[in-house]
């Protein structure tokens, strides 16, 4: 019942722009945190950024500060993570998350609920 799906991944080239959506479903999305992660192949997942329930808050990891942005619209139940200046270390499957107490936390282990996944790859 409770489902969240990420969506707008794809192939982009160095420099490109990328906007990702999280739609969300069976839960009562504004009293969530909601994060993206991401893991690139024989990496271990990591945090990318994450946004307060209210929207109010974010957080992000220094590899993307500056360059990506988190929101939230909470009337769509949906999260978003518009991604500029990519770069091919950018490369990787793109999860989105929640948990109601996460907080600024940008590591995995916090997170409830997961998306499965969508890919982005930076390449020219």
């Amino acid at each position: 019942q409770l489902q969240l799906v990420e969506s707008g991944g794809g192939l982009v080239q160095p420099g490109g722009s990328l906007r990702l959506s999280c739609a969300a479903s069976g839960f009562t999305f504004d009293y969530y945190v909601i994060g993206w992660f991401r893991q690139a192949p024989g990496k271990e997942r990591e945090g990318v950024s994450c946004i307060s329930s209210s929207g109010g808050s974010t957080n992000y990891a220094d590899s993307v500060k500056g360059r990506f942005t988190i929101s939230r619209d909470n009337a769509k139940n949906t999260v978003y993570l518009q991604m500029n200046s990519l770069k091919p270390e950018d490369t990787a499957v793109y999860y989105c998350a929640a948990d109601r107490w996460a907080g600024r936390s940008l590591t995995p282990a916090v997170y409830d609920y997961w998306g499965q996944g969508t890919p982005v790859t930076v390449s020219s």
